[in-house]
């Protein structure tokens, strides 16, 4: 995905998704429309695929997928270990302690990037920092990790290495299909719906930089 084309997909919708973020009378947002464009602008908030999947064959602890699509399409499909927390659900303060911490690294997804994207800018207009977007949402998954197009023999060695990295990715995460929803494997099993954990303070790490 062209990085032009992925900031446009986000700055077009950028005024209608600020628009349409529910009010908030709770929390007092910290950072303005106009700040929150100009860390847009720097496509700062993407995670690529390629280092999702590291991640999750490395199994890494420090990664927490949340899903913010609806309960019943994160029941169908989900990535590996994620959580299921509703884009409409999110200023809840059941769900508070998972997306207001410092120990893990939070990355929303949705079908595409719109919802995550959504779900980000909420939660950093919050001043919550340790919040990311997968690129391209699962169509972008599916297409990048589960289904890598072969290079040609004449590509350079990079973009054949790249491309030897998604096959054994797609190997290891049950690809191999050709929809959003590849064949289920005991890595593929969705997670439970995180557990209501109420009135605790956010966790620090402890020591290390």
């Amino acid at each position: 995905m062209k990085p032009r084309l992925i900031l446009a997909s986000v700055i077009l919708p950028l005024g209608l998704i600020i628009a349409a973020v529910p009010p908030n009378t709770t929390k007092a947002y910290k950072l303005t429309a106009g700040q929150l464009l100009n860390e847009v602008r720097e496509n700062l908030q993407f995670i690529h695929p390629d280092q999702v999947a590291d991640m999750l064959i490395q199994k890494d602890p420090s990664l927490q997928l949340i899903d913010v699509r609806s309960k019943a399409e994160f029941e169908k499909f989900s990535l590996p270990g994620a959580i299921n927390v509703p884009l409409e659900n999110l200023l809840s303060e059941d769900y508070e302690y998972y997306i207001n911490q410092d120990v893990k690294l939070n990355v929303f997804y949705s079908n595409g990037s719109t919802d995550a994207n959504e779900a980000w800018m909420i939660t950093r207009q919050l001043g919550y920092k340790n919040n990311y977007v997968l690129q391209g949402g699962l169509n972008y998954w599916v297409e990048t990790i589960m289904n890598p197009e072969k290079p040609a023999s004449t590509s350079p060695n990079e973009e054949i290495a790249k491309y030897d990295f998604r096959k054994a990715a797609s190997s290891a995460l049950g690809g191999g299909g050709g929809d959003i929803a590849p064949a289920a494997t005991e890595l593929d099993a969705p997670a439970a719906a995180p557990p209501v954990i109420k009135n605790k303070k956010k966790k620090r790490v402890q020591g290390g930089c």
